[in-house]
This record gives C-alpha cells, structure tokens and sequence, in this order.
C-alpha cells in the first residue's frame, strides 16, 4: 500500500486493507409452489492476476482489462498505452478498467524525440538538394 493514494483507516496498520462481507436476501419460488427465502454473505473479491506493460510485451492475452489511468507515481506514456492496447486477440477481447487523459494520444510522446524527427528531415532535404545538383552538374 506503499504507493496508493488511499489513506489508512483509523486503528488499521497502513498495510491492511478491510475487505467487509456483503450480505444478499432474494426469494426462490419452488416447482412445488413454495417460497424460499435465501440469505447470502460472500467476500467482494474477484480474482486476477495484473502485471505492467514492460512485463506483458511479447505476449498474446485471451482477455484483458487494461488501465491506462496515470500511475500514483511516474507516468503513463503512448509507448506504455500501445504495449498494453495491443496484448489482446482483438477489440472484443480487451476492456478499458477506467476513464484515461485523451492527452495520451493527441500529445506527441517525447520532445526530444520530436527534435530528431525534425533533424532526421532537415538532414534528408539535404542529402535530396545534394543529390540533384550532383545529378544536374552543378557541383
């Protein structure tokens, strides 16, 4: 619980996390006519098994619920949101667990990687206008 963002309940350890059983009371009409009344107790637990995105590449997942919330600590990049979009089998496999900052994608990821881009292409406009003018002569 060293990184979540809840806070500890009173007379708890910051490492506990209270799980409280719920209680469920439905009727049930019977093939003979008869009304049972049934009570219920279970835990809310549901369970999975959750890794990073670093963790998931290279693999191919029936199905998954990914996250792409901002982390409590660090950050959420593209990089990060693509490996993770793209572990499914398809859309109809893979569910959103939450709403996510649309900035993710509208954003370019890296500056300095929007630098060399730029670079990369004042480097080829270069390399083209030398070409024509050794191609014309006119060195």
């Amino acid at each position: 619980m060293i990184r979540t963002k809840a806070h500890a309940l009173e007379d708890l350890e910051n490492s506990v996390l209270p799980i409280t059983p719920l209680t469920k009371t439905f009727s049930v009409i019977t093939a003979s006519s008869n009304k049972i009344t049934v009570t219920r107790q279970q835990l809310p637990v549901t369970p999975a098994y959750a890794f990073t995105d670093y963790h998931s590449q290279a693999q191919t997942i029936n199905h998954c619920i990914v996250d792409l919330a901002t982390p409590p600590t660090g950050k959420l990049t593209p990089f990060n949101a693509y490996v993770a979009l793209s572990r499914s089998r398809g859309r109809h496999s893979i569910r959103l667990l939450r709403d996510f900052d649309e900035r993710l994608f509208t954003h370019h990821p890296s500056e300095h990687l929007c630098m060399e881009d730029e670079q990369i292409n004042k480097l080829g406009h270069r390399m083209k206008r030398k070409w024509e003018e050794h191609a014309t002569g006119n060195v």
